[in-house]
């Protein structure tokens, strides 16, 4: 009798324990995409330095918002998306970018994420403030500042 409960007990556990090898791998890569989905928002300063870096300023435009404030040393406005990516463009081709690098990044109680760069260019030194926000799933610029230092 002790022999027959065994047998028919055997394949129960078998199957049990496929089930949690399953389980272990649901929750491993449920763990992986929350990783990389941070990753993936931490990512949006790396991006827009190098972007800044080499002057292009299509690829920091692919990061503002539909409307953002920018000040350069001679403008200061709120923009449209086009309009600020013309006038960084405008502003890029005057003060060549040589180098920039992050010196600081925060973030607010509110979610909003903050950064401080220094951009070496071939007119000077620039302070360079970056403020963004989330909307839509997406980090977005809202305010980008060049002040000569």
């Amino acid at each position: 009798m002790r022999k027959a409960r065994g047998i028919v007990l055997a394949p129960l556990f078998c199957k049990l324990k496929r089930e949690m090898k399953d389980l272990r791998k649901i929750g491993v890569l449920i763990f992986a995409f929350c990783i990389f989905s941070i990753a993936a928002k931490a990512d949006i300063f790396d991006e827009v330095a190098m972007a800044i870096r080499s002057g292009n300023a299509n690829a920091v435009s692919k990061y503002f918002a539909s409307s953002i404030e920018l000040k350069t040393l001679d403008k200061s406005s709120v923009y449209s998306k086009n309009q600020a990516e013309l006038v960084l463009k405008e502003f890029f081709n005057s003060h060549g970018p040589r180098n920039f690098s992050i010196i600081h990044r925060g973030s607010s109680a509110k979610g909003a994420r903050y950064a401080i760069g220094s951009m070496e260019a071939g007119q000077g030194s620039f302070r360079v403030y970056l403020y963004i926000t989330e909307a839509g799933g997406q980090l977005l610029i809202q305010e980008l500042s060049f002040e000569k230092e």
